[in-house]
Protein backbone atom coordinates (compact mmCIF):
# COMPACT_ATOMS: atom_id res chain seq x y z
CA UNK A 1 0.00 0.00 0.00
CA UNK A 2 1.64 3.40 -1.45
CA UNK A 3 -0.45 5.85 0.51
CA UNK A 4 -1.56 6.70 3.66
CA UNK A 5 -4.98 8.75 3.26
CA UNK A 6 -8.07 8.84 1.72
CA UNK A 7 -10.05 11.92 0.94
CA UNK A 8 -13.76 12.15 0.01
CA UNK A 9 -16.09 14.14 -1.77
CA UNK A 10 -19.35 13.45 -0.45
CA UNK A 11 -22.14 14.73 -3.19
CA UNK A 12 -22.06 12.10 -5.95
CA UNK A 13 -19.11 10.90 -4.71
CA UNK A 14 -19.64 8.90 -1.34
CA UNK A 15 -23.24 9.86 -0.68
CA UNK A 16 -26.50 9.32 -3.80
CA UNK A 17 -27.82 12.96 -3.64
CA UNK A 18 -28.51 12.94 -6.62
CA UNK A 19 -31.69 15.23 -7.72
CA UNK A 20 -31.34 16.77 -3.98
CA UNK A 21 -29.68 19.95 -4.81
CA UNK A 22 -31.47 20.21 -8.01
CA UNK A 23 -34.86 19.95 -6.76
CA UNK A 24 -33.60 22.50 -3.95
CA UNK A 25 -32.20 24.78 -6.50
CA UNK A 26 -35.24 24.83 -8.53
CA UNK A 27 -37.66 25.73 -5.82
CA UNK A 28 -35.77 28.62 -4.60
CA UNK A 29 -35.21 30.01 -7.73
CA UNK A 30 -39.06 29.28 -8.59
CA UNK A 31 -39.59 31.27 -5.45
CA UNK A 32 -38.38 34.34 -7.24
CA UNK A 33 -39.65 33.70 -10.48
CA UNK A 34 -36.90 32.39 -12.18
CA UNK A 35 -36.69 28.80 -14.08
CA UNK A 36 -33.36 27.32 -13.62
CA UNK A 37 -31.24 27.54 -16.39
CA UNK A 38 -29.79 24.33 -17.63
CA UNK A 39 -26.11 24.69 -16.50
CA UNK A 40 -26.64 26.06 -13.95
CA UNK A 41 -25.80 23.39 -11.14
CA UNK A 42 -22.71 22.68 -13.42
CA UNK A 43 -21.93 26.14 -12.43
CA UNK A 44 -22.35 26.05 -9.10
CA UNK A 45 -21.14 22.68 -8.27
CA UNK A 46 -17.62 22.82 -7.26
CA UNK A 47 -18.31 26.26 -5.29
CA UNK A 48 -19.00 26.62 -1.53
CA UNK A 49 -22.33 27.86 -0.22
CA UNK A 50 -20.62 31.37 0.34
CA UNK A 51 -19.42 31.56 -3.40
CA UNK A 52 -22.47 29.70 -4.85
CA UNK A 53 -24.81 32.82 -3.16
CA UNK A 54 -22.41 35.09 -4.95
CA UNK A 55 -22.43 33.85 -8.38
CA UNK A 56 -26.06 32.94 -8.01
CA UNK A 57 -26.93 36.74 -6.67
CA UNK A 58 -25.18 38.13 -9.49
CA UNK A 59 -26.40 35.59 -12.18
CA UNK A 60 -29.89 36.77 -11.69
CA UNK A 61 -29.44 40.16 -9.76
CA UNK A 62 -31.39 38.80 -6.85
CA UNK A 63 -31.74 41.07 -3.77
CA UNK A 64 -31.03 38.39 -1.52
CA UNK A 65 -27.62 38.83 0.96
CA UNK A 66 -24.73 36.14 0.73
CA UNK A 67 -25.47 35.09 4.19
CA UNK A 68 -29.43 34.93 3.62
CA UNK A 69 -29.03 32.63 0.86
CA UNK A 70 -26.44 30.55 2.28
CA UNK A 71 -29.13 29.94 5.62
CA UNK A 72 -31.94 29.40 3.05
CA UNK A 73 -30.20 26.91 1.30
CA UNK A 74 -28.97 25.03 4.64
CA UNK A 75 -32.18 24.97 5.97
CA UNK A 76 -33.82 23.85 3.25
CA UNK A 77 -30.97 20.64 2.77
CA UNK A 78 -30.88 19.49 6.34
CA UNK A 79 -33.71 17.37 6.65
CA UNK A 80 -33.18 15.89 3.64
CA UNK A 81 -29.18 15.21 4.75
CA UNK A 82 -30.37 13.98 8.20
CA UNK A 83 -32.88 11.55 7.23
CA UNK A 84 -33.52 10.76 3.29
CA UNK A 85 -30.19 10.34 1.44
CA UNK A 86 -27.50 7.56 1.72
CA UNK A 87 -24.20 6.24 1.03
CA UNK A 88 -23.95 4.87 -2.63
CA UNK A 89 -23.67 1.08 -2.92
CA UNK A 90 -20.37 -0.33 -1.78
CA UNK A 91 -19.06 3.02 0.35
CA UNK A 92 -19.38 1.80 3.23
CA UNK A 93 -18.05 -1.70 3.29
CA UNK A 94 -14.60 0.32 1.29
CA UNK A 95 -14.52 2.55 4.13
CA UNK A 96 -14.50 -0.23 6.73
CA UNK A 97 -11.45 -2.07 4.81
CA UNK A 98 -9.01 1.26 3.98
CA UNK A 99 -9.80 2.10 8.09
CA UNK A 100 -8.89 -1.16 9.13
CA UNK A 101 -5.84 -1.06 6.98
CA UNK A 102 -4.74 1.77 8.85
CA UNK A 103 -5.72 4.71 6.06
CA UNK A 104 -6.67 7.74 7.64
CA UNK A 105 -9.56 9.30 6.37
CA UNK A 106 -11.02 12.07 5.84
CA UNK A 107 -13.46 14.39 3.83
CA UNK A 108 -12.99 17.04 1.38
CA UNK A 109 -17.19 18.42 0.67
CA UNK A 110 -18.56 22.27 -0.77
CA UNK A 111 -20.84 21.01 2.04
CA UNK A 112 -21.56 23.06 5.40
CA UNK A 113 -20.24 21.15 8.33
CA UNK A 114 -23.40 20.78 9.59
CA UNK A 115 -25.14 18.42 6.52
CA UNK A 116 -21.89 16.55 6.20
CA UNK A 117 -21.99 15.58 9.75
CA UNK A 118 -25.74 14.97 9.60
CA UNK A 119 -25.29 12.52 6.37
CA UNK A 120 -22.32 11.12 7.92
CA UNK A 121 -23.94 10.38 11.15
CA UNK A 122 -27.52 9.11 9.28
CA UNK A 123 -25.94 6.77 7.91
CA UNK A 124 -23.67 5.43 10.54
CA UNK A 125 -19.80 5.94 9.37
CA UNK A 126 -19.14 9.35 10.72
CA UNK A 127 -16.81 7.72 13.65
CA UNK A 128 -14.73 5.96 10.65
CA UNK A 129 -13.06 9.70 9.52
CA UNK A 130 -10.23 10.81 11.33
CA UNK A 131 -10.88 14.56 10.02
CA UNK A 132 -13.81 16.62 8.67
CA UNK A 133 -12.65 19.58 5.61
CA UNK A 134 -15.72 21.74 4.36
CA UNK A 135 -15.00 24.35 1.65
CA UNK A 136 -16.29 26.73 3.74
CA UNK A 137 -12.61 26.02 6.03
CA UNK A 138 -10.91 27.64 3.15
CA UNK A 139 -10.80 31.18 1.78
CA UNK A 140 -11.15 29.40 -1.72
CA UNK A 141 -13.69 26.51 -2.84
CA UNK A 142 -13.01 23.37 -4.56
CA UNK A 143 -12.16 24.54 -8.13
CA UNK A 144 -8.51 25.79 -6.41
CA UNK A 145 -6.03 23.56 -4.71
CA UNK A 146 -5.96 25.31 -1.01
CA UNK A 147 -8.85 22.88 0.36
CA UNK A 148 -7.35 19.81 -0.43
CA UNK A 149 -3.70 20.98 1.20
CA UNK A 150 -5.87 21.58 4.05
CA UNK A 151 -7.55 18.48 4.19
CA UNK A 152 -4.60 16.67 4.06
CA UNK A 153 -2.64 18.56 6.99
CA UNK A 154 -5.60 17.85 9.41
CA UNK A 155 -4.94 14.28 8.69
CA UNK A 156 -1.16 14.80 9.14
CA UNK A 157 -0.57 13.00 5.84
CA UNK A 158 1.79 14.60 2.80
CA UNK A 159 -0.53 15.49 -0.25
CA UNK A 160 1.37 12.95 -2.53
CA UNK A 161 0.53 10.25 0.25
CA UNK A 162 -3.07 11.60 -0.20
CA UNK A 163 -5.78 9.92 -2.84
CA UNK A 164 -9.03 12.05 -3.56
CA UNK A 165 -11.84 10.36 -4.44
CA UNK A 166 -13.83 12.79 -7.03
CA UNK A 167 -16.75 12.84 -9.05
CA UNK A 168 -16.50 16.58 -10.28
CA UNK A 169 -14.14 17.28 -13.09
CA UNK A 170 -13.29 20.91 -11.67
CA UNK A 171 -12.51 19.46 -8.19
CA UNK A 172 -10.14 16.78 -9.37
CA UNK A 173 -8.22 18.67 -11.61
CA UNK A 174 -7.64 20.92 -8.33
CA UNK A 175 -6.81 17.59 -6.30
CA UNK A 176 -4.07 16.67 -8.92
CA UNK A 177 -2.89 20.13 -8.23
CA UNK A 178 -2.44 19.92 -4.71
CA UNK A 179 0.01 16.95 -5.41
CA UNK A 180 -2.85 13.91 -4.98
CA UNK A 181 -3.81 11.19 -6.55
CA UNK A 182 -7.30 11.30 -7.95
CA UNK A 183 -9.79 8.32 -7.98
CA UNK A 184 -12.86 9.67 -10.49
CA UNK A 185 -16.27 7.90 -9.23
CA UNK A 186 -19.28 8.18 -11.73
CA UNK A 187 -22.41 10.04 -11.12
CA UNK A 188 -24.80 10.75 -13.80
CA UNK A 189 -24.32 14.68 -12.94
CA UNK A 190 -20.82 14.25 -14.05
CA UNK A 191 -21.80 11.81 -16.83
CA UNK A 192 -20.61 14.73 -19.80
CA UNK A 193 -17.38 15.18 -18.43
CA UNK A 194 -16.58 11.24 -17.63
CA UNK A 195 -14.26 10.98 -20.35
CA UNK A 196 -12.18 14.21 -19.65
CA UNK A 197 -12.32 12.96 -15.85
CA UNK A 198 -10.55 9.97 -17.05
CA UNK A 199 -7.52 11.88 -18.50
CA UNK A 200 -7.17 13.40 -14.82
CA UNK A 201 -7.64 10.64 -12.47
CA UNK A 202 -4.95 7.92 -12.38
CA UNK A 203 -7.77 5.38 -11.88
CA UNK A 204 -11.76 5.86 -12.74
CA UNK A 205 -14.41 3.69 -11.13
CA UNK A 206 -18.40 3.68 -12.07
CA UNK A 207 -18.99 2.24 -8.49
CA UNK A 208 -17.42 1.35 -5.11
CA UNK A 209 -18.20 -2.73 -6.43
CA UNK A 210 -16.21 -1.69 -9.08
CA UNK A 211 -13.48 -0.50 -7.20
CA UNK A 212 -13.81 -3.40 -4.97
CA UNK A 213 -13.60 -5.84 -7.98
CA UNK A 214 -10.13 -4.23 -9.65
CA UNK A 215 -8.54 -2.94 -6.56
CA UNK A 216 -6.96 0.51 -5.92
CA UNK A 217 -3.73 1.84 -5.80
CA UNK A 218 -2.39 -1.49 -4.05
CA UNK A 219 -5.05 -2.42 -1.83
CA UNK A 220 -6.90 -4.98 -3.84
CA UNK A 221 -6.28 -7.95 -1.06
CA UNK A 222 -8.40 -5.63 1.76
CA UNK A 223 -11.46 -5.05 -0.52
Amino acid sequence: MDFGAALFDLDGTLIDSKGVWARIDAEFLLRRGITPPDDYMKAVSSKKFSEAAVYTIARFGLDDTVEGLSAEWLEMARHEYGTNIFLKPGAAGYLRALKKAGVRLGTVSGLPHALSDAVLEHNGVRGLFDAFTSADDSPRGKEFPDVYRLAASRLGVAPARCVVFEDVLACAISAREAGMTVCALWDGQSEADWEALGRVAATCARSFDELRENGCFGIAELL
